[in-house]
């Protein structure tokens, strides 16, 4: 009896595998050396999201490691539109992601409401500038703020400038969530740390400051945490006791204009940290409320180590500083 047998499929025929999609590992990486191959990932990267969409239940998308999927238009930005809102994971280690890769992602962002890991490491290009500006690394940055499920953040070896560092501490998405930043930075390696109008809150300031005891910001030379009086006293307190800070140059505690608040609580903290602090030429405490006696104890003490501080004076201090000047302008004049 004669049989009929199923002709197996060529490999050409077969159709994306997702394993294959998921995996960490590819068979090529960078950029192909003819437009045959260029076509053929395309073509790959085609049926990978066509693959994505059978599966609107994935919470866990890892294509680390695959040199192929960051920039080009075929690449990660042509899969980010067939991720579903169940995801709860992206891991994309060492994927060539560039600037344009980020802009992409961040715009993804708003559409991935469960997102909770986001893990971007090893890809130096990032947060490269394209003409003068990290604009990519920027709406990444922003587009954090759409992220509300997000507790991991990972840009280890990104190599982050002074300017995305920024670009990340001028969102809003920083106050509560400040781990996910000190998290990405390299140690003893960052020079500026600007967390102006933050809303950064105590626990912030606790993970700050356990940063710091570790030595995490032992090369830090400007902190600037102004404008955040949504942190309590025992963040500030906490922050100044660890230590960790002795090249920090200048610092910068104000409050917002037409706000005060007492210091009174942490004022000792403050106090005792000074000495640790032989670089600092410059401290900005505005708007913050002190006592008479609080008063000449900081002023003492900055005064002794040459050190430019900013505040409010006082109202009788400044009516007692114009009143000794009249005298001296007086004592000046000739009698006529």
């Amino acid at each position: 009896m004669s049989q009929i047998r199923r002709k197996r499929p060529s490999t050409s025929d077969r159709k994306p595998a997702l394993g294959r999609f998921l995996s960490r590992t590819s068979e090529r990486t960078g950029i192909p050396e003819d437009g045959g191959e260029w076509e053929g990932r395309e073509q790959r990267e085609h049926g990978s999201g066509e693959a994505l969409g059978c599966v609107p239940l994935l919470e866990i998308l890892d294509l680390s490691w695959n040199g192929s999927v960051g920039g080009g238009v075929g690449g990660l930005q042509g899969l980010l539109g067939k991720l579903r809102p169940p995801l709860r994971e992206i891991h994309l280690v060492a994927c060539q992601l560039t600037a344009a890769d980020a802009a992409a992602l961040g715009g993804a962002l708003s559409a991935l409401p469960r997102l909770s890991v986001l893990d971007v490491s090893c890809n130096p290009q990032l947060s490269q500038e394209v003409d003068g500006s990290v604009g990519g690394f920027r709406e990444l940055a922003a587009s954090l703020s759409h992220a509300a499920s997000l507790t991991t953040l990972r840009l280890q070896a990104c190599g982050l400038t002074t300017g995305c560092l920024h670009d990340l501490g001028r969102t809003s998405v920083v106050g509560g969530r400040l781990p996910l930043l000190l998290d990405a930075l390299q140690p003893s390696v960052v020079l500026e740390l600007r967390l102006s109008s933050c809303e950064l809150t105590t626990d912030d300031l606790r993970h700050l400051a356990v940063a710091s005891g570790r030595g995490r910001l032992s090369s830090l030379r400007v902190l600037d945490l102004s404008y955040n009086g949504s942190a309590g006293d025992a963040g500030w307190s906490a922050l100044f006791a660890a230590g960790g800070l002795g090249s920090l140059e200048d610092l910068d505690l104000s409050l917002r204009p037409s706000t005060s608040a007492s210091c009174s609580a942490w004022l000792p903290a403050l106090l005792g940290a000074l000495p640790r602090l032989p670089a600092l030429t410059r401290l900005a405490a505005q708007r913050w409320a002190l006592g008479p006696r609080e008063r000449r104890q900081l002023s003492n003490c900055v005064r002794k180590r040459d050190v430019l501080l900013q505040w409010d004076p006082d109202v009788g201090d400044a009516a007692a500083a114009a009143s000794s000047s009249c005298e001296s302008t007086n004592q000046e004049s000739p009698e006529e």
